[in-house]
């Protein structure tokens, strides 16, 4: 029988869940809730590993540890609970990255001191990683899915990172990054997969938690909520450094480089930075990148990025990269950068997603995979593969969202084991559906600006009436379909204006 202190998984997360709901009826985001879940539960466990038999000294002042909050109430812990906010906010490494900027959004103590409580009665340290980490990532979906926050913006689907892990298969003793991390999806899915594939020694997995994965967020809050979900996953150590840098990675090159990389860089057209004024107040303002490691200077942030990655990665590294739709056709420093890639990467693989996917509006993606290869006379890539999961697919966030069964396909197709023995499944008489398809390179480079958005599928609905999707399915893509083609005019407004 469960104990009051040692309440099953399924009790904490609908605990959990419940506090949120009536902290919303006070008005408290998902966001705001998320961050005060993850500042207490560290705070927790933390004072569990002070505790025998882990006797460790994470940092944290007795003044300020688990046991100052729970004997305080009332006006007494709102302050105390300030006071202690701000002194972590000041350390150094996990902890300081964890607490930075840290405020309290409870207003009410009384409503505090119960959140308090109900962390309380859960002995943290004796939870398995896998129940931590569910617990939070229900969380971070739900705080993806409010859509009034942006928060969505920094969460891809796990389907799809799940998809793009078991095509890409990382290896264990390598270096993986992510240098625009979110909250964390792809450094965890890389790790999950390496824990299950790897067959791992004790100095591997040692290596796994502290020496494998690294990153880059510049967004404080979200920064907090990745390295949060990181540590509760098994990465990292609470009085260790920091496995995600604060740092704008488009500044400098990366000084440390990576086997593989995965990433969905944020969306949107130009890079922005963060910057303190002379009241100590964060502004944000328009940046563009002029690096000489660059091959063109632009504002278009997923062309940097595409960039950035390419001089991350080590000779023979890997990348997997989500971009929106305008990096594959645009012409200026967007054909430059196509034409680099083909030329200076073995550019092997296209993904074409569909809508309904991304929690953002409007957002019409694709994944590029390449690999890198030391410069050569002629270009690496001989060929892409596409793969169009877009044409006449149709999915929803909420009645019909993308799963991991939806992508096995071209799972199956990218043929993991040996992408050298692929077979195309597109036919133009025997099976004018196929989906997987080859295109050379001297194919490619007959097309306008070598444009990279491919497609040969027929949209059926456009012909077989009788069998459109229903009706709230088809009103939400086409309303994705307008969101994604505003996005697409302001890009190109945005470049006409300069």
């Amino acid at each position: 029988m469960t104990t009051p202190h040692n309440p099953t998984p399924n009790a904490i997360v609908q605990k959990v869940w419940s506090f949120c709901h009536m902290l919303r009826d006070d008005g408290v985001s998902y966001g705001d809730y998320l961050e005060q879940i993850t500042y207490l539960i560290f705070l927790k466990m933390a004072f569990e590993y002070s505790q025998p038999p882990y006797n460790r000294d994470v940092g944290i002042p007795a003044e300020y540890n688990w046991k100052s909050l729970t004997g305080r109430t009332g006006a007494d812990l709102e302050s105390h609970y300030l006071a202690l906010l701000r002194d972590l906010s000041q350390k150094k490494g996990l902890l300081g990255q964890i607490f930075a900027k840290a405020q309290n959004k409870i207003q009410d103590p009384a409503k505090l001191s119960r959140l308090i409580a109900m962390i309380d009665e859960t002995k943290w340290t004796r939870l398995g990683v896998d129940v931590k980490g569910d617990i939070y990532e229900g969380i971070l979906e739900k705080n993806a899915e409010d859509t009034k926050s942006g928060a969505g913006q920094y969460f891809t689907p796990r389907a799809l990172i799940e998809a793009i892990v078991q095509c890409v298969r990382p290896q264990a003793d390598t270096v993986i990054a992510d240098p625009a991390a979110g909250t964390g999806g792809f450094l965890l899915a890389a790790y999950g997969y390496l824990e299950k594939h790897g067959d791992l020694n004790a100095e591997q997995k040692a290596r796994l938690k502290n020496g494998t994965f690294f990153g880059n967020e510049i967004v404080a809050n979200t920064r907090r909520l990745c390295l949060m979900n990181l540590f509760l996953h098994g990465i990292g150590e609470m009085d260790g450094e920091s496995p995600i840098s604060s740092d704008d990675s488009l500044v400098a090159p990366s000084e440390r480089k990576a086997d593989l990389v995965l990433a969905n860089p944020p969306f949107g057209k130009k890079s922005s930075i963060t910057v303190t004024n002379a009241e100590g107040e964060a502004e944000s303002e328009d940046f563009v990148y002029n690096r000489q490691d660059f091959w063109a200077t632009t504002s278009n942030k997923q062309v940097n990025f595409l960039q950035h990655i390419y001089t991350m990665l080590k000779n023979n590294g890997r990348a997997a990269v989500v971009v929106p739709d305008n990096v594959l056709f645009e012409g200026g420093a967007g054909e430059t950068v196509r034409k680099k890639l083909l030329q200076m990467t073995d550019l092997h693989t296209i993904l074409r997603l569909p809508t309904g996917i991304f929690y953002a509006n409007g957002v019409k993606a694709n994944v590029l995979f390449f690999d890198n290869h030391p410069a050569q006379e002629k270009a690496v890539t001989q060929a892409v593969w596409v793969y169009d999961y877009r044409t006449n697919v149709h999915h929803t966030l909420k009645k019909k969202p993308m799963q991991l069964a939806d992508l096995q396909d071209f799972i199956a197709c990218y043929c993991p084991e040996n992408r050298f023995q692929r077979t195309e499944t597109y036919h133009a008489e025997t099976n004018p559906d196929g989906r997987w398809r080859k295109f050379s390179i001297d194919e490619i480079n007959k097309r306008e600006k070598t444009s990279l958005d491919i497609f040969w599928l027929k949209d059926h609905s456009l012909t077989d009436l009788d069998n459109l999707p229903e009706p709230d399915i088809l009103a939400d893509e086409i309303i994705e379909n307008i969101e994604a083609a505003l996005v697409n005019f302001r890009s190109v407004a945005a470049q006409l204006g300069g």
